[in-house]
């Protein structure tokens, strides 16, 4: 199933939609109680999913304002150079200072790093050019991964247990202070760096081993891939994070980038104002968003 948080006579509320992508049903219609945020539905969702079933009472989605799925609640755990042609991509781009040389492009663990909650914007909300600061701005489509079940020390096998669904995210970079500062997290959490969305969809309808991901700049297809191309798929990723820390439901997990981004190009592609940045990911909606 499909969910979303909305905007509704001033209101936010959690609402499931349509298969179609153009009707909603709130939440507390469904359940007959209220149901505040996403984090509150991912809580309660054991609780309630056998209330879920939409009924004739579907509304328009037409003119009402889809925010960002959930705004974290902690920051949203990143994972760098995760498929394979970008980790070489990356390590060649002069910017990884993870590897010395190509020979290190492959990591042998997962790289995590973190944004900030106060990144995330919706689709349709403009990304902010970071003016007087950076020059040297990127995209990054990714695979968001949303946690359902708290745990600690889990195993790949049970790892997929612990999600509650999936949704798009756009993990934008400050090259230039990615770079400058060697650790990566003041150029991936500037304000806005982080679209989010537009739904995000239970687990049940997603085969998280074989999604097609694509992401287009003013039309132009950059990125063309599938997670099947994952050097840690999502299981792993789980496994090592969990291993010492205790996910939380509404935890976000960004799966990393397939090659194709600004600095893959020979000179970089960076981003200038006005530039749209469209991602699709197989069932999971299309995020767009410009720099302005």
């Amino acid at each position: 199933m499909k969910f979303a948080t909305l905007t509704v006579g001033g209101q936010k509320i959690v609402a499931a939609i349509s298969p179609e992508g153009d009707q909603y049903w709130p939440l507390e219609d469904l359940v007959g109680r209220p149901i505040a945020t996403m984090v509150d539905l991912i809580r309660a969702y054991d609780e309630v999913k056998g209330q879920l079933k939409p009924n004739g009472g579907a509304r328009s989605l037409a003119g009402v304002k889809v925010n960002a799925p959930l705004l974290p609640l902690r920051n949203i755990m990143c994972v760098g150079k995760n498929y394979h042609a970008h980790a070489h991509e990356f390590t060649k781009s002069g910017f990884d200072s993870s590897a010395k040389d190509i020979s290190e492009a492959i990591p042998t663990a997962p790289i995590i790093f973190t944004k900030v909650p106060e990144t995330v914007i919706a689709t349709g909300d403009d990304i902010r050019y970071p003016t007087g600061l950076s020059d040297s701005i990127d995209y990054e489509a990714e695979l968001g991964v949303i946690i359902g079940k708290a745990g600690r020390g889990i195993s790949k096998d049970n790892a997929l247990d612990h999600v509650f669904g999936y949704t798009i995210i756009n993990d934008m970079t400050a090259r230039d202070l990615q770079s400058k500062h060697k650790q990566w997290f003041i150029g991936k959490s500037l304000d806005t760096f982080c679209p989010m969305g537009p739904w995000l969809v239970s687990a049940d309808e997603v085969d998280v081993a074989n999604l097609d991901l694509k992401c287009w700049v003013n039309g132009e297809l950059r990125q063309d891939a599938n997670t099947s191309d994952l050097i840690f798929d999502v299981p792993t990723l789980i496994e090592t994070l969990s291993a010492g820390l205790t996910l939380q439901p509404g935890d976000v997990i960004a799966t990393g980038t397939p090659a194709g981004v600004g600095i893959g190009f020979d000179p970089p592609k960076y981003l200038a104002r006005g530039d749209e940045i469209a991602i699709e990911i197989s069932g999971l909606g299309r995020l767009s968003n410009i720099l302005a």
